[in-house]
């Protein structure tokens, strides 16, 4: 049987594709175009999220990626892997609420959470990485020693997943978090502190106020991207909380500080 790697982002799906070309292998992958860590999701209608980020970029063509996506899916007959982390809001988001869509079809699971991997060749023998939790974040080659560890998923723990899911759909919060116990709701200001914690009176590049607080804010997950914080920062400025200095959706070249 052909094998389908459903990879929980773009970027994971890059990285995938490449340690499957390594491997040699003729399996395919699919990536999933969207990240439901944020913005709403009480509906599973593509229309609802492309007009959801057409305020953010009104290029981006996602309703037909998502369409494409779940067709793909629907149509296939090959055996479907499914990788995430549960440390990233944004892959198990993905996970979470692929289990609520497919329930009733088995498939099985590559989860990166916690994993450690040699340094390489010229290290120590005995030495290891730090613990990943994130498929977007591992190297090709370390992802290629993954292939052909995947299990099926459990009965429970897609139930599991799919309560979940429905909870947090039902809730429909701005954003959804990593936390000890799994993914819950965030308010729209949930960042908000983690950014003004990096802002002094002095100017300072929007890219930087943002690296730092994706540091900051996500401690040992992956909490949220650079366009969610910009996003925040924008509203900061409209709130008076923060001056700016330059086009804001350019977050190279914008500044912004605290008022005096």
């Amino acid at each position: 049987m052909k094998t389908l790697h459903i990879a929980p982002g773009l970027s994971a799906g890059g990285l995938i594709v490449q340690a499957v070309r390594g491997a040699g292998r003729p399996d395919k992958v699919l990536s999933w175009p969207d990240d439901l860590s944020c913005g709403p999701i009480d509906s599973d209608d593509p229309a609802a999220r492309a007009t959801w980020w057409a305020r953010f970029d009104d290029d981006w063509k996602i309703e037909a990626s998502l369409r494409e996506f779940w067709e793909r899916v629907r149509a296939t007959d090959d055996r479907l892997v499914v990788w995430f982390g549960r440390h990233s809001a944004s892959e198990l988001a993905f996970f979470l609420a692929w289990t609520d869509r497919l329930r009733d079809r088995p498939f099985d699971i590559v989860d990166v959470t916690g994993l450690v991997f040699p340094l390489g060749r010229e290290a120590d023998p005995s030495a290891t990485s730090g613990p990943v939790e994130a498929v977007g974040i591992i190297d090709p080659e370390r992802l290629r020693t993954l292939l052909g560890r995947e299990r099926p998923a459990t009965a429970l723990e897609v139930e599991q997943a799919s309560q979940n899911w429905r909870k947090l759909k039902l809730e429909n919060a701005p954003f959804r978090v990593v936390t000890a116990t799994g993914l819950v709701s965030a308010q729209l200001d949930y960042f908000d502190s983690s950014l003004l914690q990096q802002v002094t009176p002095e100017w300072k590049k929007v890219v930087r106020v943002i690296g730092e607080a994706m540091v900051l804010c996500d401690e040992s997950y992956f909490q949220v991207s650079d366009t969610m914080l910009l996003a925040r920062v924008v509203a900061l400025v409209g709130e008076g909380k923060l001056l700016a200095d330059g086009d804001l959706r350019d977050m190279r070249s914008s500044r912004v500080r605290l008022p005096r």
